[in-house]
C-alpha cells in the first residue's frame, strides 16, 4: 500500500491525489476540493460583476449643452395661452345676414303695446317710490329708537348696534319682466359636454 502511494506521488502532484484518496479530513489546499467519502457538492456559483459601460465624456458634455440650449429657447418664447371659448362669439352668430324676421304689427297692436309699456313704467315707478318711503320711515324710526335706547342703557345700545352675522348669505328674487306662468313644467334638456381639453 505504501509503495503504491509512493508511486502515485511520483506520477501526480499532491493536490490531485488529495481529491480522490480516501481520507477523513479534506486537504487544506482549497475549499473546492472534498474527500471521496464526503458528500459531493457542486462548485459554488458566483455572479459575475456587470461590465461598466464606458462613459464618453465628450458625448455626455454635448448632450448637456443641447439640453441647456433647449431650456434657453423655451425661456425666451412666451407661453402659449389657452383660448377661453366662452368669451369668443362664433362667426356664424355674428353674421349680419342672420337676422330674425319679425312679423309686421298692425297700428292698433303697436298702440296697445306702447300704452301697456307706459302703464308698466308708471306702476314700477310708484312701486319704487313706495319702497323708498317705507325704507326711509323704517330707518328714521330705528334711529329714533336707538337714541332713546342710548339714554336708557349704553350696554343695550352697544348690543343693538352689533352686526348680526346670521343675515348672510342673503338671497332675494327681484322683479321679472314677465310674470311666471301658472302650472308651467319646464322641460329637462339634455346636456352634451363639448368642452375642449388643452395640454401645454
Amino acid at each position: 500500500m505504501a509503495s503504491q502511494t509512493a508511486s502515485l506521488h511520483a506520477l501526480y502532484p499532491i493536490s490531485f491525489l488529495s481529491s480522490w484518496l480516501p481520507q477523513a479530513v479534506p486537504s487544506r489546499g482549497s475549499h473546492w476540493q472534498s474527500s471521496v467519502l464526503a458528500l459531493r457538492a457542486s462548485v459554488p456559483m458566483r455572479a459575475q460583476p456587470k461590465k461598466k459601460k464606458k462613459v464618453d465624456v465628450k458625448r455626455e458634455q454635448a448632450q448637456k449643452e443641447r439640453m441647456k440650449k433647449k431650456i434657453k429657447k423655451l425661456e425666451k418664447t412666451t407661453p402659449e395661452l389657452i383660448p377661453i371659448e366662452d368669451f369668443i362669439t362664433p362667426v356664424k352668430y355674428s353674421d349680419s345676414n342672420r337676422v330674425r324676421s319679425l312679423p309686421d304689427l298692425s297700428p292698433e297692436e303697436t298702440e296697445r303695446r306702447v300704452l301697456l309699456l307706459k302703464k308698466w313704467c308708471l306702476f314700477k315707478q310708484k312701486q319704487d317710490n313706495a319702497e323708498k318711503k317705507a325704507i326711509q320711515s323704517m330707518v328714521e324710526a330705528q334711529q329714533e329708537a336707538l337714541k332713546e335706547l342710548r339714554l336708557e342703557s349704553e350696554e343695550l345700545y352697544q348690543a343693538a348696534i352689533r352686526r348680526d352675522e346670521r343675515l348672510f348669505p342673503f338671497e332675494r328674487d327681484g322683479p321679472s319682466y314677465t310674470p311666471p306662468l301658472p302650472g308651467y313644467d319646464p322641460p329637462e334638456g339634455k346636456c352634451v359636454d363639448i368642452t375642449k381639453v388643452y395640454t401645454q
